[in-house]
C-alpha cells in the first residue's frame, strides 16, 4: 500500500473508530462488524442445526418418525445447542455487551436475550429443574437464521462501502523514473514535484503530471467517468490512478500523495461514508425506541400469561417471540445501506457526495442554477462561426488566418488556429509577421499581405466592410460574439464569430431537468444580450447578467424566497458563497482539484447532464428508505401482537421459530429491495450536438 493509500485508509479508521465510541453505527449497529463474523458462524450452525431438528421431539411428533436413538441422544440437543449458543450466538453476546456498554441497547441486545432465554430454558428442562419441551430447534433455527441474515447484511455493506478500497487499487506500488536519462523503479511513495516518469502501454499513472513527451489515450473512467479513452499529447494533464494507453508517455509530476486528484477524491468518498443524514438518524432513534418497546411489550407479556396460564414452556414461548420479532434489525439497515450504495452508486459515475444529506435533499430540488462560464459553457474560446465573400471557400479563409495568428499567443489566435487544426487544413507559412498592437496582426502570405484583427483594424486601416458580410457580423455583435476579420489586399475577405462554447451536453440537461418537473436558471457576469442569447439557445426562462461573483449568493436567496429549493452549480471557489448558501451546492469540473471544491456534492467530470443524474439518484434512493421504512416498521406493527397472543383466544399465535424466519425474512427482503439500486440507470439521453453554440465568456 503506498503512503497515499496508507493515510487515506487510517483517517477512515480513526473516524469509523471515532463513531464507533461515541455510539454512533453508519450500518444499523454493526460498525466494527465485518462479514468474516458471521459466515463461518453461520456454516458451522447451519450444520449442527440438522441433527438438532431432526431429533427434535415437537418436529417428530408433527410429521410423525422416530429418530435413531442411540447412547446419549437424549442430551444431543444440550450439546449441540451449547454449541450453537456459545459459538454462533457469541457475536450477538459481544455485541449485546457494547450495546449495554454504551447504554445504546439495540438489536443485538434483543436478539441476546431471546436466545438466552431459550437455551436457559432448555438446559433446566434437560436436566429436570423444569418441566416442558425444550427449545433448542428454535434456538438452533434462531441464531443460524439469524447469522444468514447478518452475514447478508455485511455482505451488502461491504460490497457498499467497497468505493474507497477501490480507489486505493488504482495507485500502482512502483514507478518508472527518469533520472539523467536512466531509468530506475522507484516506490510511488518517493516521487516529488518536478520528477520525469516513464508511463509505459498499459500502466497506470503514478502521480499527477503533465505530458512532456509522447502520445497515447488514457482511461479515465475510474477517475472522472468518462467512458472514452481521451487522448494525451504533449501539455496534457495526466491524472494519477488512470490507465495509458497503447502509447508510451514521459510524465512530469505535478502533485503527488495527498495533493493528488485521486488522494482527494478518496478523501471525499471517506467523508461521504462517514458523513450522516436526517433520515439515518431517524431509523437509529427509532430503532432505539423500539428496543424499550419490545422489553415493555415482552414484560407485559409475560405479566398476562403468568395470570393466565402460569410460568410453563407456553409464556415462555409468547416472550421469547416476542423478543425475536421485534428485534429492529431490519429497521436499522433499512436506511443505512440504501445511504451507502447510492454513495457508491454516484462515486462509480463521477458524482462525489461529501454531504450525504445533501444527496437526500436533491429529492426536493424545484429549481438548479447554474453558473455559465465552465458550467453550461466551455469557459474558453472557440470558432463558433464564419462567413465569406463571394467565391473564397471557408477552408482556405481558415487557413489563411490561422497562418497568421500560428504566432500569437492570444486566446483568440489559439482559437482560431484550433479551429483550423481541428478540420485538419494544411497551415500555410507566412513572412515578415507584425503585431499591430491594438488592432490584430499582419504578414506575408504567397506574396501578398494579409491582416487579421476586430473592428479596430478595419478602422484604423480605413477599410469598408462588403454588405455581404455586415449583416452578418451585426447579429453576431448582438449576442456579444468576438468578431474578428481576414483582410486580404485591403479586401474583407472574412468574417469570424469567437466565444466561450456552449457544451454539447448542456442541452439535454436542461431538457433532463425540465422533464424532471425542475426550473432552470442561469448566473452570468456577462451581458444582458450574451445571457439573453445563451439562456435561449438552451431553453432557459430565468437568467441573471452583469451578476458579480459576491453578489450571486443574493440571487439564491432571491430564488429561495420565492419559494424555491435551490441548488447551486459553480466551480467551487469564486462561486463558494452562493454554493454555501443553496440548499444544495454542486462543484462541477473538479477532477483535477477536488479538494477545492466547497460543496456538498462534486462532480468529477464536467458534465451538466451529473444534476439530472444527481436528482434521479436521489429521488430513487428516498423510494428504497420509504419502501424499507415501510416494510420494517408495518413488520413490526403486525408481528408483535401476534407474539404477544393478543389474538391468541381467536387461534392466531406466531410460533418463535416462525418468528424467527419472519425477523430474518424481513432483515433480507431489506437488503435485496436496497440491492436493487444498483441496477439504477443513471444514463441520459445522448445530446443531440448541432453547431457550436456561443456565449461570451465572463462569469
Amino acid at each position: 500500500m503506498t503512503h497515499t493509500q496508507q493515510h487515506t485508509a487510517d483517517h477512515h479508521q480513526q473516524q469509523t473508530t471515532h463513531d464507533t465510541h461515541n455510539g454512533h453505527s453508519g450500518h444499523g449497529g454493526h460498525a466494527g462488524h465485518s462479514e468474516a463474523m458471521f459466515a463461518r458462524p453461520f456454516w458451522v450452525s447451519l450444520v449442527l442445526t440438522i441433527p438438532v431438528l431432526i431429533y427434535a421431539p415437537l418436529l417428530q411428533e408433527l410429521f410423525g418418525y422416530t429418530a435413531p436413538a442411540f447412547p446419549g441422544s437424549a442430551y444431543l440437543g444440550f450439546v449441540l445447542g451449547s454449541i450453537i449458543f456459545w459459538y454462533g450466538g457469541w457475536v450477538f453476546l459481544s455485541g449485546a455487551r457494547a450495546e449495554l456498554g454504551q447504554r445504546q441497547p439495540g438489536m443485538m441486545t434483543l436478539v441476546s436475550m431471546a436466545i438466552s432465554v431459550a437455551y436457559l430454558y432448555s438446559v433446566l428442562i434437560t436436566f429436570g429443574v423444569v418441566r416442558g419441551m425444550d427449545f433448542y430447534w428454535e434456538l438452533a433455527t434462531l441464531v443460524t437464521i439469524m447469522l444468514l441474515g447478518h452475514w447478508m447484511e455485511m455482505r451488502a455493506v461491504g460490497s457498499a462501502q467497497s468505493a474507497l478500497n477501490e480507489l486505493a487499487k488504482l495507485l500502482p506500488d512502483q514507478a518508472e523514473l527518469i533520472t539523467n536519462g536512466q531509468i530506475e523503479t522507484a516506490p510511488v511513495s518517493a516521487l516529488q514535484k518536478g520528477d520525469l516518469v516513464l508511463v509505459r502501454p498499459g500502466g497506470s499513472v503514478p502521480a499527477d503530471g503533465i505530458v512532456e513527451k509522447g502520445a497515447s489515450n488514457v482511461n479515465e473512467s475510474m477517475i472522472t467517468g468518462e467512458s472514452r479513452p481521451v487522448g494525451k499529447q504533449p501539455g496534457d494533464e495526466v491524472i494519477a490512478g488512470t490507465i495509458n494507453g497503447s502509447g508510451s508517455l514521459r510524465v512530469q509530476i505535478t502533485k503527488t500523495g495527498d495533493d493528488t486528484a485521486l488522494a482527494g477524491i478518496m478523501r471525499l468518498v471517506a467523508e461521504a461514508q462517514n458523513s450522516r443524514s436526517r433520515a439515518q438518524d431517524l431509523a437509529n432513534r427509532a430503532a432505539y425506541w423500539l428496543t424499550f418497546i419490545a422489553l415493555g411489550v415482552a414484560a407485559l407479556t409475560l405479566g398476562l400469561w403468568l395470570i393466565a396460564r402460569g410460568f410453563d414452556a407456553y409464556t415462555l414461548e409468547r416472550v421469547v417471540t416476542v423478543l425475536v420479532v421485534a428485534c429492529p434489525h431490519a429497521l436499522g439497515l433499512a436506511i443505512p445501506l440504501v445511504i451507502a450504495i447510492s454513495t457508491t452508486l454516484s462515486a462509480r459515475n463521477g458524482i462525489l457526495v461529501r454531504d450525504r444529506l445533501a444527496l437526500e435533499e436533491a429529492r426536493k430540488l424545484n429549481t438548479v442554477v447554474f453558473d455559465k462560464t465552465g458550467a453550461l459553457t466551455k469557459g474558453e474560446q472557440g470558432l463558433v462561426g464564419m462567413v465569406t465573400a463571394a467565391g473564397v471557400s471557408e477552408q482556405d479563409a481558415l487557413a489563411r488566418a490561422a497562418a497568421l495568428e500560428r504566432d500569437s499567443e492570444h486566446m483568440i489566435a489559439r482559437a482560431i488556429v484550433a479551429a483550423a487544426e481541428g478540420r485538419d487544413l494544411a497551415i500555410p507559412a507566412v513572412k515578415s509577421f507584425e503585431a499591430i498592437p491594438g488592432q490584430g496582426v499582419r504578414a506575408i502570405l504567397d506574396g501578398e499581405t494579409v491582416l487579421v484583427g476586430g473592428p479596430r483594424l478595419l478602422e484604423a486601416q480605413q477599410i469598408a466592410l462588403p454588405a455581404a458580410l455586415a449583416q452578418q457580423t451585426r447579429i453576431w455583435g448582438e449576442r456579444g460574439q468576438t468578431v474578428v476579420y481576414l483582410v486580404e489586399n485591403g479586401v474583407v475577405t472574412a468574417a469570424f464569430a469567437l466565444a466561450d462554447v456552449i457544451r454539447p451536453e448542456s442541452y439535454a440537461a436542461v431538457r433532463t431537468l425540465q422533464q424532471q418537473g425542475v426550473q432552470v436558471a442561469m448566473l452570468t457576469g456577462d451581458s444582458k444580450d450574451v445571457a439573453r442569447w445563451v439562456a435561449g439557445e438552451l431553453g432557459v426562462d430565468t437568467y441573471f447578467a452583469q451578476v458579480l461573483p459576491e453578489h450571486k449568493s443574493a440571487k439564491i436567496q432571491e430564488l429561495q424566497r420565492q419559494g424555491g429549493k435551490v441548488a447551486m452549480v459553480g466551480d467551487g471557489v469564486n462561486d463558494a458563497p452562493a454554493l454555501a448558501q443553496a440548499d444544495v451546492g454542486i462543484a462541477i469540473g473538479a477532477g483535477t482539484d477536488v479538494a477545492r471544491a466547497a460543496a456538498g456534492i462534486v462532480l468529477v467530470r464536467n458534465d451538466p447532464r451529473d444534476i439530472a443524474r444527481i436528482i434521479r439518484l436521489s429521488r430513487a434512493s428516498y423510494g428504497k428508505m420509504v419502501q424499507n421504512l415501510s416494510w420494517a416498521v408495518g413488520y413490526n406493527a403486525i408481528a408483535l401482537p401476534l407474539a404477544a397472543g393478543m389474538l391468541a383466544p381467536l387461534g392466531l399465535v406466531l410460533p418463535a421459530w416462525v418468528g424467527a424466519v419472519l425477523m430474518s425474512l424481513s432483515t433480507i427482503i431489506v437488503a435485496i429491495n436496497a440491492q436493487t439500486l444498483r441496477g439504477l440507470d443513471l444514463r441520459l439521453d445522448e445530446p443531440a450536438p448541432t453547431a457550436a453554440q456561443p456565449a461570451q465568456a465572463g462569469a
